[in-house]
């Protein structure tokens, strides 16, 4: 079948011929897994899908252990949840199509690099065929893309037909998916599946943030009538906050803190969620911690966090076992979620609470913390949500409310920081072609903190406290460090672009006229090294910039004696 993809230059066209087997596929998932309960062994991979896929056993064994409910959970009936994995060291990348993928996708949805996403469909009901009365199998999806809303539709579409074809059906689904096109940033793509036509839209780091709505093209309408999926990554914020409206600002600033964070669930779907849910709360600004939506003690890490001969590491957990609560007693943020309980027509809130009353296996809902926030609630919004379940406004409704306040939030709190982070780059007609490009000037906590007072978040926020406190914190933070680290590596690129521009324009082979041999070889062995360089980084250049470079490098070759141009063809 012909896909409406908008998508498709000449040399992918070209490529197309020369791909892997199952190159496509793997641009949306690493594989499919099914999972079930033997008696004798206990969980066990039954299945992977496409069979040539390599997983060590350490991976095979956390994936059968993660994909699984806890027997504390009684799940009944079909479940959905996702769960976070560390890769094995030593597997490649994606390659070339992943890094043209993450260079124009934002910060929060670039692909995993040591970890994979697991997205389950779990079923246990009732078969007296069965030796222990039940029949207890998962689909999952394994994938290095951040896209739970669009994987989990595509279980709700494949796994009830699964569980009733098993292997030829998931066979059939997986050929469909190897003839997706590329998750290429900005594009509305169509994808067909099981009959159906799923309509989504990859975000981009150019959209507004906020916004990227999806359109449905002319091409598109030929197509049977597509199922929208508004985001393939936005989640129900206020379902999962539901009870923790009231302390929406503590919240924010432990996630912007890195702090270690365990969210104690009555389920995997809720633990998932909401753990999901709270990394997703400072976005646009990524979560450079490690998270896991779903935590269990077979884990691999399962020792490494939670020994207590060292302070807990920056992680949010996510957890079922009621056992964590003994393990957890020396983490310094503990969220305990119930069922959600109503207080007349209002979703009743829990209470911040001391740690010291995290003891008991029956504890109650709560935040058990001695955190105290830097910035003042925003009553405003807190009685806007509230009022709007009172007047039974729509979750997607409230949702939105809820995800521009976290945007605005967070962006009066970066703005000043990209701010200062662009006036440490050098001036642009500093860029010399006869020398190395300039330095970026290092980033100054202090000089920082001075500028607060005439550019400081209080120009965009209503909010008061102590913005100065919270940034100090948030320098020591693993989030800082992460931000940092891609804003000066953008920073250098842009300078690295800017210098082969004005190397372009530059009239190199006048200045190699009077120059000697051994000048000019050590000039075409530095432009071919920066070539090379601006190559694998995907530079943004000026269109034929690069070209015009590598006719000047021929026409200066085709100069030198023979014997150097010898030499220069072997490096």
């Amino acid at each position: 079948m012909e896909l409406c993809t908008g998508s498709g230059s000449p040399e992918e066209e070209e490529e197309e011929e020369e791909e892997a087997p199952w190159s496509r596929f793997s641009r949306w998932l690493e594989c499919v897994c099914v999972v079930t309960f033997d008696l004798e062994l206990g969980q066990a991979l039954e299945l992977v899908y496409p069979q040539d896929v390599k997983l060590t056993e350490k991976e095979r064994s956390s994936i059968c252990y993660l994909s699984f409910p806890d027997s504390y959970s009684g799940c009944l009936g079909d479940t959905q949840f996702s769960f976070r994995l560390r890769q094995s060291v030593g597997r490649r990348g994606g390659g070339r199509e992943e890094e043209v993928y993450n260079r124009d996708a934002p910060p929060t949805l670039k692909t995993e690099v040591s970890h994979f996403f697991g997205f389950v469909y779990f079923r246990q009901v009732k078969d007296a065929s069965v030796k222990r009365g039940y029949f207890q199998k998962s689909l999952v999806l394994l994938s290095r893309l951040p896209f739970p809303p669009l994987f989990q539709t595509l279980l709700q579409i494949v796994a009830p037909e699964f569980f009733e074809k098993l292997e030829p059906c998931l066979e059939t689904v997986c050929n469909e998916i190897d003839q997706w096109p590329a998750p290429v940033p900005g594009l509305s793509l169509t994808l067909p599946l099981m009959g159906l036509v799923l309509q989504v839209r990859v975000p981009s780091r150019s959209d507004k943030p906020g916004g990227s709505p999806v359109r449905q093209s002319a091409a598109e309408n030929l197509l049977r009538t597509p199922t929208v999926l508004p985001s393939i990554h936005e989640l129900d914020l206020f379902r999962c906050f539901q009870s923790v409206l009231v302390h929406l600002q503590v919240l924010w600033e432990l996630l912007l803190l890195g702090e270690p964070l365990v969210v104690m669930a009555p389920s995997p779907t809720v633990s998932s969620e909401t753990v999901l849910a709270l990394i997703s709360m400072i976005s646009p600004l990524r979560f450079c911690c490690d998270f896991r939506p779903y935590f269990t003690i077979h884990d691999s890490e399962f020792r490494e966090y939670t020994t207590r001969t060292q302070a807990p590491p920056c992680v949010v957990l996510g957890v079922t076992n009621p056992f964590f609560i003994k393990t957890f007693q020396n983490w310094p943020h503990v969220l305990r979620l119930g069922e959600t309980k109503m207080a007349g027509d209002l979703p009743k809130q829990v209470k911040v609470k001391k740690l010291s009353k995290l003891k008991a296996l029956d504890t109650k809902p709560g935040i058990y913390t001695a955190f105290k926030s830097f910035l003042h609630k925003d009553k405003v919004l807190i009685k806007r949500l509230l009022k709007g379940i009172q007047r039974k406004r729509p979750s997607e409704v409230q949702s939105a409310i809820l995800r521009r306040h976290l945007l605005e939030l967070t962006q009066s709190f970066i703005i000043p920081l990209e701010r200062y982070m662009a006036s440490l780059m050098p001036l642009q007609r500093s860029v010399s072609p006869w020398k190395t490009p300039p330095q970026i000037r290092p980033f100054s906590q202090e000089d920082f903190l001075l500028s607060l007072d005439d550019t400081g978040p209080q120009l965009t926020s209503v909010l008061k406290g102590d913005w100065l406190g919270l940034y100090r914190k948030f320098f020591r933070s693993p989030n800082f460090d992460g931000w940092y680290r891609q804003r000066h590596r953008e920073m250098t690129q842009k300078l690295e672009s800017l210098h082969l521009e004005v190397l372009c324009d530059a009239g190199l082979v006048t200045w190699t006229k009077d120059k000697s041999e051994v000048e000019t070889v050590d000039l075409i062995l530095k432009l071919r090294e920066k070539l090379n360089k601006a190559r694998r980084q995907q530079l943004q250049l000026k269109d034929g910039v690069l070209d015009k470079l590598e006719n000047f490098i021929e026409t200066i070759v085709t100069s030198l004696s023979e014997e150097l141009r010898r030499v220069l063809s072997t490096h």
